[in-house]
């Protein structure tokens, strides 16, 4: 018997997760600018923002990775 398909990503999933993601990139921008080898702020912050991207692009990641597990685990207790 055919099982209703379900929507894996709806609205407020997506709004959770770019909330999420836009806090992480301050809290690693906050963190990392204070490394950068610079005292040219333009620099500092180029380089902050860019590995915070970076980083930021891989926490993103990690949510959608562990959204799916959680789904694939709840779906197996059935």
């Amino acid at each position: 018997m055919a099982q209703p398909e379900t929507k894996l990503v709806t609205p407020v999933s997506l709004i959770v997760d770019a909330v999420l993601v836009v806090l992480f990139f301050a809290y690693l921008y906050h963190l990392v600018s204070s490394h950068v080898q610079s005292h040219n702020p333009k620099w500092i912050m180029f380089w902050g923002a860019l590995c915070a991207a970076c980083m930021s692009g891989v926490f993103w990641l990690c949510i959608q990775m562990f959204r799916v597990v959680l789904r694939a685990q709840r779906a197996a207790k059935k």
